[in-house]
């Protein structure tokens, strides 16, 4: 188990809410920091991409990735983002690539990343920590809010659930954080017979038992750009940078925090095209 005590903020006390926004166009007017309108400062703002399958044939992979370091930076510059995460699926069944997609891509964000590995990473803990530096289920901690991220395949990308004895762990040492966010690429659970996703009923009971488990963030299914839920538990999606299949348009989403513990987040259509559909919960 890895410990990723890489930022640190000021304890703020308060009930964690959580509002899913209106889907935009990147870099339209709308797309500032929505709690604005509160008039309550943001602790924390960051954005989740995944599914970039660098290195898929017959695909135009390194025009994907550069996109997404672009839109990402463009957002940092224009609005703040304190990290992204990538979650999952950076490469495309070539794990020899993970060393290459890092130093030529993901190292020009000019804000901190993280990563965890999706079912083509075809990684384990060795793995990625001779790519990355660290392992394929670790902790991240910022402040009052912590981030628990598990990998949900092996090696050969068969799907698995995460290990829930390292949730429990991570979960039980952060009961007292206002906010604990959990991201793991495939969900733990089918919400419908056909979904490609995996049963893991042990994962989704884990969830639910902390009620400062306020969000579960997922890549995976590259269709999938809004949320879905397990009891009053939010999982949300993100759409995808690259591969051949999936939503019209490609792109990311936001999540930001307030001083008040409101949570706010929506998905961003970074390429522009199609507009997306609009919701507000």
């Amino acid at each position: 188990m890895t410990s990723r005590r890489d930022f640190f903020g000021t304890a703020l006390t308060g009930v964690a809410a959580l509002s899913l926004l209106p889907a935009v166009n990147s870099f339209a007017a709308e797309n500032n920091r929505y709690s604005r309108a509160t008039k309550a400062k943001l602790k924390l703002r960051f954005a989740l991409a995944s599914d970039i399958h660098y290195g898929q044939p017959e695909t135009d992979f390194p025009l994907h990735t550069g996109n997404m370091i672009k839109w990402l930076n463009e957002d940092h510059s224009k609005n703040h983002l304190d990290f992204v995460i990538v979650n999952g699926d950076l490469v495309h069944n070539r794990p020899d690539l993970l060393p290459e997609i890092k130093t030529k891509y993901l190292d020009k964000l000019n804000v901190p990343y993280h990563t965890i590995p999706g079912n083509h990473d075809f990684a384990d803990a060795t793995v990625w920590k001779n790519a990355f530096g660290y392992e394929d289920k670790y902790t991240v901690e910022f402040g009052d809010i912590a981030f628990v991220l598990a990998h949900t395949a092996d090696t050969k990308g068969i799907y698995t659930c995460p290990n829930n004895a390292f949730l429990k762990a991570s979960l039980d040492k952060f009961t007292d954080k206002k906010i604990v966010f959990v991201v793991l690429h495939i969900p733990p659970t089918k919400w419908v017979k056909n979904d490609v996703f995996v049963d893991c009923p042990e994962t989704i009971q884990l969830l639910h038992a902390y009620p400062n488990v306020k969000a579960v963030f997922h890549g995976h299914d590259h269709l999938l750009d809004g949320v879905r839920y397990t009891d009053k538990l939010p999982h949300f999606f993100d759409s995808h940078i690259g591969g051949d299949w999936g939503t019209d348009y490609k792109g990311y989403r936001i999540v930001e925090v307030d001083e008040q513990n409101a949570i706010y987040t929506y998905q961003v259509n970074a390429s522009q095209s199609p507009v997306l559909n609009s919701a507000k919960l």
